[in-house]
């Protein structure tokens, strides 16, 4: 009777603690940046620096759409975080470097969009070994929490954007599991990764690196049943279209970029500042606070009078090392750009194409303009063609439609222009000459590089090409301008004039090629100019046989 006394008690108890959280009066704990006022309300912190750094840590997430960038960027600019906030008559609070939880359980939390929530973690019970295990503090969706009250206090965000920003969060988590989240930006040179989805099996793709190279592909169906994966395909042709649409979409919004960049510029530094600034003068209260207490103290009570000295001296340090940070930061910061610079930056808004390949973006850079732009890509694999529908943020829809790479075919590929020179002038020169003559002409290599000798000789070998041989000519028939000037008796120039007027029958693969002329044809001008009628009308001319 004892147990069931006390197990009613303590339903009752669990029971009276619902029934005061749906009225949104149940308060276990206050949140960093609020304080409780009377039984049943919380408001706002007075304290200006916790307002401002709660707001910053929201404003960052707003712009780098990342909690742990946040958490990066508030451990490198050195910004403390209220990590207790104590309702007692002092109101003193803790500040701390954050930690990675503080960051995201600001994110997280309802209570800075001005909402009452309760229940939103449960306890789950397990049984390991024959024994109970109780896992306490797991997650529970939105629409499984008890009490969810909007609107109950003033808070930092609204909700629609707390719950964009837990959408994002979700978006944002890679390896969960999940098939609607497309993952943070990761590390690598491809730029689709995480949005693209498979229009055969619906499932996430994803990327695999061979060298700088990559593709795309999916494994949903190979991992879970075995079977052959749908589709893959490279991925520098496909992220080449999706960036050119993307830039032409984006392009009238270029000069608004442009303009918010040099804002930006102007304060990157600012946030920091401002929050040094607010504990600089927190930290000089302290000090004269701690001053006042000394000074009222009787000098003759050392026991007392030592330990305020004490603490008059540890917040005059923490003045020092905050007026020392602030100095740093200003030393740091980034001259204001010029006019030059400034025309240069509204160039670049003008010309988005320009600034994307510009060598001081990255890769990590485009993602963010990408992810910016679209939610989803959907691909089908066809035949001999990519087809992918772009899924924009506003909700539009673009197709396109891509062709693959043939067997055998890559990046570095030559094109067939430059393989039938190369066929051709290998009947007609060795490699070194071949060379010289690829890299006059402006033909570079598939990588961009200038012809050698080796390179050559590779590259004939890759296609079969058979090497120059000396009696190659001779076994044609054909002979080389010097070789009819010559034959022909005449300088070097005057053959070739002879071959460009077209008297001689002859061709050149490309500019600066040998010329290649038929020595039949040769000899038959040489036969029909012995044969050729005098040069006037007159009978009486005579005509002078030199010897």
């Amino acid at each position: 009777m004892s147990e069931l006394e006390l197990s009613l008690f303590r339903q009752r108890s669990q029971e009276a603690l619902k029934q005061k959280a749906r009225r949104g009066a149940l308060f276990l704990g206050v949140a960093a940046g609020y304080v409780k006022t009377g039984r049943d309300r919380i408001e706002k912190d007075p304290d200006q620096r916790v307002q401002d750094v709660l707001k910053l840590v929201f404003a960052k997430f707003a712009e780098l759409q990342s909690v742990r960038q946040v958490h990066v960027w508030l451990r490198e600019e050195g910004i403390a975080m209220p990590t207790a906030c104590l309702s007692t008559a002092e109101g003193r609070i803790a500040w701390r470097l954050p930690l990675y939880n503080t960051v995201h359980n600001i994110l997280t939390n309802p209570v800075y969009a001005g909402a009452y929530a309760f229940g939103r973690t449960m306890s789950k019970v397990s049984v390991e070994e024959g024994r109970k295990r109780v896992r306490r503090g797991v997650r529970r969706p939105l629409a499984e929490w008890d009490v969810l009250l909007k609107d109950q206090h003033e808070g930092y965000i609204s909700w629609t954007e707390f719950e964009r920003n837990q959408r994002v969060i979700a978006n944002n988590a890679t390896g969960k599991g999940s098939a609607i989240a497309r993952g943070a930006a990761r590390q690598g040179e491809l730029l689709l990764a995480g949005l693209l989805r498979c229009g055969h099996c619906g499932r996430k793709m994803y990327v695999a690196y061979g060298g700088k190279a990559g593709r795309y592909h999916c494994e949903g169906a190979r991992v879970n049943h075995g079977t052959q994966r749908c589709i893959s395909f490279g991925g520098l042709r496909a992220d080449h279209a999706v960036s050119t649409e993307v830039l032409r979409v984006l392009k009238p919004l270029g000069i608004d970029a442009a303009v918010k960049a040099l804002d930006a510029q102007a304060g990157e530094t600012s946030d920091a500042k401002r929050q040094l600034e607010l504990a600089l003068q927190q930290a000089r209260f302290e000090a004269a606070h701690a001053r006042r207490q000394y000074d009222a103290v009787d000098p003759a009570n050392r026991l007392v009078a030592s330990e305020l000295e004490r603490r008059w001296n540890e917040a005059l340090q923490v003045v020092h090392r905050i007026e020392s940070d602030i100095a740093a930061i200003e030393a740091r910061k980034p001259l204001p750009l010029g006019e030059v610079e400034r025309q240069q930056l509204m160039q670049l808004g003008t010309d988005l194409a320009l600034a994307w390949s510009h060598p001081a973006a990255t890769s990590a850079t485009r993602k963010r303009i990408v992810r910016a732009a679209l939610s989803e890509i959907v691909v089908r694999v066809e035949a001999e063609h990519i087809e992918m529908i772009l899924h924009w943020q506003g909700g539009d829809h673009t197709a396109l439609k891509l062709k693959k790479n043939g067997a055998g075919k890559h990046r570095w590929t030559i094109p067939e222009d430059t393989l039938s020179l190369v066929r051709e002038l290998a009947r007609l020169m060795p490699d070194r000459q071949i060379a010289r003559l690829l890299n006059r002409a402006g033909k570079p290599t598939g990588r961009g590089n200038g012809w050698t000798q080796a390179r050559v000789c590779s590259f004939r070998s890759h296609h079969g090409i058979a090497v120059h041989r000396q009696s190659e000519w001779a076994e044609r028939g054909e002979i080389k301008l010097e070789a009819v000037a010559q034959i022909m008796d005449v300088s070097v120039m005057t053959a070739l004039r002879m071959v460009r007027l077209g008297i001689i029958k002859g061709r050149q693969v490309c500019r600066g090629a040998p010329w290649v002329i038929k020595a039949e044809d040769v000899a038959a001008y040489r036969t029909q100019d012995a044969s050729r009628c005098p040069l006037t009308a007159n009978p009486a001319q005579q005509t002078f046989d030199f010897q």
